[in-house]
């Protein structure tokens, strides 16, 4: 059973880069699709982008141009960027396992992330 896990830093300061990243086992990355999904506080899931098995990326309209996900395949890991953030970005950042209509099929525990001065 495939299992993944968040990892970063919880607190970022306005305008620098968030950077967490999503190591699997249980399943290598170069197959399915992996994706990044937050959930700002009192808000809905928000889905980010996804890289799937050829290393191709897809973003969501609204945060793409601030978005970059990437991978180390000999590591099973993918990592995302968001850059600029303010502290409409602080939520619980996800990372999961999703199928080609980009759903989510397992997901990590999420980590929270922060961002304030």
């Amino acid at each position: 059973q495939v299992q993944l896990q968040e990892s970063g830093p919880g607190l970022v300061k306005p305008s620098q880069t968030l950077s967490l990243t999503c190591t699997v086992s249980g399943g290598s990355i170069t197959t399915s699709y992996w994706s990044w999904i937050r959930q700002p506080p009192g808000k809905g899931l928000e889905w980010m982008g996804v890289i799937a098995s050829d290393g191709s990326t897809y973003y969501s309209s609204s945060l793409k141009s601030r978005t970059s996900i990437s991978r180390d395949t000999p590591k099973n890991q993918f990592t995302l960027q968001l850059s600029s953030v303010t502290p409409e970005d602080t939520a619980v950042y996800y990372c999961a396992r999703a199928n080609s209509g980009y759903c989510p099929t397992s997901w990590g525990q999420g980590t929270q992330v922060i961002v304030s001065s």
